[in-house]
């Protein structure tokens, strides 16, 4: 912790009070006149003429810090000579070396100064900051009367060239204001950026004849000030010049007494606003102040443009509002605009963002707190640029309005050597790494591309990444339990559904448990494996917990997710799901979960998977018990609704032969895809179908005498009337769909089950195809006890669970199955 010192009196006031400008101008002060003072001892007599001295960067601003660089330009009229003129420049050096000042220093002529070297912007930029110390008067007025000509003739260069290195800066810290040890100097939003700021409005305001003055920005000089505030304070901890605020040095500036009422949280909550007023002003004027580009860029641009409409204009890339007015109490105008976003991927221009924090205080109440915004939400996370989007809406503050949970983390620091961001800076880089997955070109990677195809809905997956880590605000420890909590009345006020409520917050409660066991257990041991099968519970909600690991960790740090993790990461998916494959044959319901459930209920229940309870609520259970009873009399009942844009059927009949190629079957002659497909089996021999179908030609849409149809159709054929055979029998096999280049594969096991064999069917899709596999394995003699049928992607994944006699497959039926499998799936 820093002390106050009897021999640094300036030090003292500053820890009282700490003004870093009067620490600058008193630092400022003092190295001018050592510097003076050794330039008159050193190099007066040497050089009566033809000598300037000059202050440039931050001492010609005369904002030194107490360790900053002293940067001297020596302006001469020729080259110093070899002998007394170099021995007397060494000596002036060399004293000031000896009072420990660093020093940056260069020797030019007025030619040198007024010409652009490509390898030395940086003594151009640091003439913008120049001032006269001593010397030769009349040489300093010759560079006064040539900089500005050069300024102005060459400001458009130098503007380049100053957004070209902060862009490389910028990149260098993953473009991000939120780091947890930020380098207050360096790192966007730095007071790099804050002289960038002032640098460019220097040159865009350049004349001929007269020096170009900065703009004061008022607005930015309590942010400017805070930062300068802890660059002073890290220099005296250090005695150095050091910018880095590290965890420890945080800690101690909150217990400065002009900090310490604030609290640690709230003091660097201001740290990283100021940070991003800062940031927001550098990206403002660089984006004002870069050309269009070279020309192929610039038609690229163009075709971006045309994406524009009659409430958006895209132009240089980024998106205007052509009603700004609208942007002010409008939440429809607002809606629309990050939609756009989302959608094409195009961020908002300065002036866009300049208009929404304007009206930010009379959107508070229209916004309301995002009381049904539900369908806002879940249309723009299913969009490919959704994070583009959400990144947006937390820079305008719009987020927060909307989820004021958000606000809660907005800026949040929870210190931790592992993770390198605050908590919304990790959350949004959680939801882009999902988004980069289909561009992987790491095979690695791929491999999770092709989990995010298969997803159920991306749209819950990106909430639970958005809300998993809501808890940390409160500083519980264990900061899952708050965030479910938190999650769950969010999403209640945004009006999500039950059921969709029940999946993010299922996921933001396991989200911890596979990088748990990546961290902590032997992935080889087969306890593992069955307990992640019991905290995922369902392939499908596997699938989603992989991803968030896999975002989770990947945004904790560029570098955290190495190719090690990355292996045992899929390796803990792959076990996992074998685990949980075994288990939908050979984990069956033996008695109901609660005493509540009525008699027919468990009795109906008896012998269905387990997975079965962990995929339905009570009440679905209770309508497909009616649905069951339904099919006593007859023997059959079928029931097919809407939901979303697809349809969903459910069967209930009595176990039979081609059951499954026959529903299957049926779907197919009327057209339809088969999206998701599960065949259950209870004790009394009754078998649960359910499907998810899509209608690509809008027949059940547009003539909805078809749906009563379909409903009669598939009565008929599950009852023995109708021959489904006939139904297909002048339908032509489509092929495959082209862009599908996937080389189908068959997997036979018999040890996954202790009664069963597993077939795993993975292939390109095409209508008809469940019906062509399970015709080919009923027609093989074998019966199908249990199915799981999943498309995404135009890649199906058919898990089938045969017996042949109440037996296993034998080898030779396995063989020849496998055979007749593959001949299916390949397109003729």
């Amino acid at each position: 912790m820093l002390t106050s010192s009897p021999s640094d009196p300036m030090l003292d006031q500053f820890l009282l009070h700490g003004d870093a400008a009067e620490v600058q101008a008193a630092r400022s002060a003092e190295v001018d006149l050592a510097v003076r003072r050794a330039f008159e001892e050193y190099l007066q007599p040497r050089f009566p003429k033809d000598l300037a001295l000059l202050a440039v960067g931050g001492f010609g601003r005369r904002e030194l810090f107490p360790y900053s660089d002293v940067d001297l330009v020596l302006l001469v009229r020729q080259e110093p000579r070899p002998g007394p003129e170099r021995d007397a420049l060494s000596a002036f050096l060399r004293a000031l070396w000896d009072q420990r000042l660093r020093l940056g220093h260069s020797v030019r002529t007025v030619a040198d100064c007024c010409s652009l070297d490509d390898r030395n912007i940086e003594l151009s930029i640091s003439l913008l900051d120049q001032r006269f110390l001593a010397g030769d008067e009349q040489l300093y007025a010759e560079l006064s009367a040539a900089l500005p000509r050069f300024f102005h003739l060459r400001r458009q260069d130098l503007m380049n060239h100053l957004c070209r290195l902060t862009r490389v800066r910028h990149a260098r810290y993953a473009n991000t204001i939120h780091h947890l040890e930020p380098n207050v100097k360096e790192t966007p939003g730095g007071l790099r950026d804050f002289q960038l700021v002032r640098w460019l409005s220097q040159l865009r305001s350049s004349q001929p004849y007269q020096m170009p003055v900065p703009a004061g920005f008022p607005e930015l000089q309590p942010a400017r000030a805070l930062l300068s505030m802890v660059r002073c304070y890290l220099h005296y901890r250090a005695g150095r010049d050091s910018n880095l605020l590290t965890f420890d040095a945080q800690e101690e500036i909150a217990g400065l007494p002009f900090i310490s009422s604030a609290g640690f949280a709230e003091w660097m909550r201001d740290y990283y606003r100021s940070a991003r007023l800062i940031h927001r002003a550098a990206l403002h004027w660089m984006e004002t102040s870069e050309p269009g580009g070279s020309a192929l860029l610039a038609q690229f641009r163009d075709w971006r443009s045309r994406v524009s409409n009659s409430d958006f204009t895209v132009a240089r890339d980024r998106v205007l509002l052509r009603r700004p007015g609208q942007a002010a109490g409008d939440p429809e105008y607002l809606k629309s605009l990050f939609l756009f976003i989302a959608r094409h991927g195009i961020p908002p221009a300065a002036d866009t963002r300049r208009r929404i924090l304007d009206s930010l205080p009379s959107l508070a109440q229209p916004l309301n707190a995002g009381v049904g915004y539900w369908p806002f939400f879940k249309e723009l996370l299913s969009l490919p640029h959704a994070g583009l989007a959400l990144e947006a809406m937390h820079e305008t503050g719009v987020l927060a309005l909307i989820l004021p949970e958000w606000g809660a983390i907005d800026c949040l620091v929870v210190p931790d050597y592992y993770h390198r961001y605050t908590v919304d800076a990790h959350t949004l880089a959680s939801i882009s790494v999902l988004e980069e997955l289909p561009a992987a070109a790491d095979p690695l990677r791929q491999r999770f591309a092709g989990l995010l195809e298969e997803v159920d809905s991306r749209p819950l997956l990106l909430a639970a990444a958005l809300m998993h880590d809501f808890g940390k605000a409160a500083r519980s420890g264990n900061h899952v339990p708050e965030s479910v909590r938190l999650a769950e009345a969010a999403l209640a006020r945004l009006g999500a559904s039950p059921e969709e409520r029940r999946t993010v917050t299922f996921l933001i409660d396991r989200h911890m448990d596979i990088s748990t066991a990546l961290g902590s257990r032997d992935l080889e041991d087969p306890a593992v494996a069955k307990a992640l099968a019991s905290r995922c519970q369902t392939e499908e909600r596997l699938k989603d917990l992989t991803l968030l690991t896999y975002a989770d960790v990947s945004a904790v740090h560029p570098t955290a997710m190495t190719p090690w993790r990355l292996e045992q990461l899929w390796r803990a998916y792959l076990v996992t799901h074998e685990e949980l494959t075994r288990e939908l044959d050979s984990d069956r319901i033996t008695e109901p979960p609660s005493a509540s459930y009525p008699p027919q209920l468990a009795a109906f229940l008896a012998g269905f998977p387990a997975r079965y309870l962990r995929t339905h609520t009570e009440e679905q259970m209770m309508a497909h018990l009616a649905l069951h009873q339904k099919a006593l009399p007859d023997g059959v009942a079928v029931e097919i609704s809407r939901e979303g844009g697809n349809y969903i059927l459910w069967v209930a009949t009595r176990d039979k032969p081609f059951l499954l190629a026959s529903i299957a079957g049926a779907l197919a002659g009327f057209g339809l895809n088969i999206l998701k497909a599960e065949a259950f089996s209870n004790r009394q021999g009754m078998v649960l179908d359910s499907f998810v179908f899509e209608d690509p030609s809008r027949t059940l849409e547009l003539n909805p005498p078809e749906l009563d149809r379909l409903r009669l159709t598939l009565e008929r054929v599950l009852s023995g009337r109708l021959d489904v055979k006939r139904l297909l029998q002048n339908r032509p096999k489509p092929p495959a769909a082209r862009r599908a280049r996937l080389q189908p594969s068959v997997t036979i096991d018999s040890d996954a089950s202790p009664s069963a064999t597993l077939i795993e069917v993975v292939a390109p899709d095409r209508p008809g195809l469940l019906y062509d596999l399970a015709s080919a394995i009923s027609g093989s003699g074998a019966n199908i006890e249990v199915v799981l049928v999943d498309t995404e992607a135009h890649k199906a994944i058919d898990v089938f669970y045969v017996t042949s006699g109440g037996k296993k497959l034998s080898a030779d039926q396995q063989s020849e199955l496998k055979l007749r499998l593959l001949a299916v799936c390949s397109p003729s």
